[in-house]
């Protein structure tokens, strides 16, 4: 949730001062789906691009002994995870007719009701 949605220089900005230590692999992260896109998509505008999706699934767990007290193992889980991100070019133009198109209803809306006020 940190750069979901976010474009990709701010993710990037974001990641590189973020102190914690998950930040290093996601920035390279983000950095190939980027270079992948570009790969993808030669000659587009990469500065309107956005971190669409991000989120991390489970993967395989490595099972290991750790030696206990009285002659016994205990049990330690390694975990490991996948990271997914989806990075997309952002479509202004769809936003700005939907926005504008929702103003126009809500105006029209307004201008019956002042006017059956006044009959």
């Amino acid at each position: 949730d940190l750069i979901r949605g976010m474009q990709v220089e701010k993710a990037l900005a974001v990641l590189e001062h973020n102190p914690k230590h998950p930040a290093v692999p996601l920035r390279k992260l983000v950095l190939s789906a980027i270079s992948n896109w570009k790969a993808k998509n030669e000659g587009a505008d990469e500065n309107a691009l956005v971190v669409k999706t991000i989120f991390v699934d489970g993967a395989r767990v490595i099972k290991r002994m750790r030696p206990a007290p009285q002659g016994r193992g205990y049990r330690v889980r390694k975990r490991s995870n996948h990271v997914t991100v989806i990075v997309d070019a952002t479509p202004v133009t769809e936003k700005a007719v939907k926005v504008s198109s929702k103003e126009t209803v809500k105006k029209a809306a307004a201008k019956k009701t002042t006017k059956t006020e006044t009959e």
